[in-house]
């Protein structure tokens, strides 16, 4: 399975439009770390984004984030900003930081 994080927006957006994509996969991790970013995904993938339309507006500078996951012929994708995140995909991300911040 690859897991693909892309980040874009903030106040650098108009400078830095494009950050390139960080890319991992399952097969390089440890069996426990795969099992546990599996288990973080399918809770982000199963937790519905309510609408948060008044907190949208107040945040013109957040970031957004696209995690996109291919295993085998599946591809899902999930988009969320800093403005309306769920708990599910907060977690998510919070591991994908840290594990690339480790490379």
């Amino acid at each position: 399975m690859k897991v693909t994080l892309e980040t874009y927006g903030g106040l650098a957006a108009v400078t830095d439009r494009r950050r390139p994509p960080k890319v991992l996969d399952t097969d390089d991790l440890s069996e426990t770390a795969a099992a546990e970013l599996s288990d973080l995904l399918a809770a982000a993938v199963s937790t519905p984004l309510q609408e948060r339309v008044e907190q949208a507006g107040r945040a013109r500078d957040a970031m957004s984030y696209t995690i996109t996951v291919q295993d085998g012929d599946r591809l899902t994708a999930l988009e969320q900003s800093d403005a309306a995140m769920t708990p599910a995909f907060a977690s998510l991300l919070t591991w994908l930081k840290k594990h690339f911040a480790q490379q």
